[in-house]
């Protein structure tokens, strides 16, 4: 199998457009980063920047996530660059700070990555023969428990990480349950179970206490998180779509009333709602 050192061999024969030029360049640009990083966390530097640990910045990573998601949705490449620039900076930051307590440095960071890369792609780097995707994943699940020695989980349901936000962990709870074979024959019980799961918050709404009814809620939700993945519709793709569909149509509707000088109240509900109405037909 042949080592990074080899692959960056290879790499160093290209032409001149080839791939081994950008990534100097993109050195480059860490190196910058990766100072600027540095500067912003000694002593002197930023008072926000400097109070920060791990965990304080753990929801700043998730938010940066999703507003790269927002930017790749929207396929706005200018918006993307900026996205993943904010990414990289935390990532940057959170592995700063390990290097400040000496738990790793940056290059220990890069040096297992590539390592793993090169390991876990014997096909690529090595003399193993796979065709499909599926057979890549196969491939890497065996690297992972035999050559690596991680210990199988005591469940299959192990490997959905703890902390996802809940939409996007039901839907990865429900793919490997599926992947186990634990499915709908057919979609046809899918939506009665969404029927059942409907009746069932209809009646704790008139009957139960509030804890009943989130239970009920709840189990509507992942309900309709599963109907979403038997018909190959990522839950939280769809809702952001959905999201952003009614905020176009609400800030259509607050332009409009503006214009008229109201603002938005349940006094003027009817008027709110025809103009709403007119943002569905303008596809707003």
């Amino acid at each position: 199998m042949k080592n990074p050192d080899e692959t960056l061999k290879e790499l160093a024969g290209k032409s001149a457009d080839g791939i081994l030029p950008e990534a100097e360049s993109a050195s480059e640009g860490f190196t910058k980063l990766y100072a600027i990083v540095a500067r912003l966390r000694a002593e002197d530097g930023c008072p926000w920047d400097r109070e920060q640990s791990p965990s304080s910045i753990r929801n700043n990573i998730i938010e940066e996530a999703y507003e790269l998601v927002d930017a790749i949705t929207e396929k706005d490449p200018d918006h993307v660059k900026e996205e993943i620039g904010d990414l990289l900076m935390l990532g940057t930051m959170t592995m700063y700070m390990y290097e400040q307590n000496s738990s790793f440095s940056a290059a220990d960071v890069f040096n297992e990555a590539v390592d793993k890369l090169v390991r876990r792609h014997p096909h690529v780097f090595g003399d193993s023969d796979v065709a499909t995707p599926e057979q890549v994943v196969l491939q890497w699940n065996e690297i992972k428990e035999g050559k690596e020695g991680r210990r199988k989980k005591d469940s299959i349901l192990d490997d959905v990480p703890k902390h996802l936000p809940p939409l996007e962990k039901a839907y990865k709870l429900q793919k490997k349950a599926a992947k186990a074979g634990f499915d709908w024959p057919d979609s046809k019980g899918v939506w009665d179970k969404v029927d059942e799961e409907i009746g069932e918050v209809q009646e704790a709404c008139e009957k139960d206490t509030r804890e009943r009814l989130e239970e009920e809620m709840g189990d509507l939700l992942f309900t309709v998180v599963n109907l979403s993945r038997y018909h190959g519709i990522d839950p939280s793709l769809a809702l952001q779509q959905a999201n952003e569909k009614f905020s176009n149509r609400f800030h259509y509707v607050e332009k409009q009333l503006k214009q008229e000088g109201l603002v938005p109240d349940s006094a003027h509900v009817d008027r709110m709602e025809m103009l709403w109405n007119k943002a569905k037909q303008g596809n707003s």
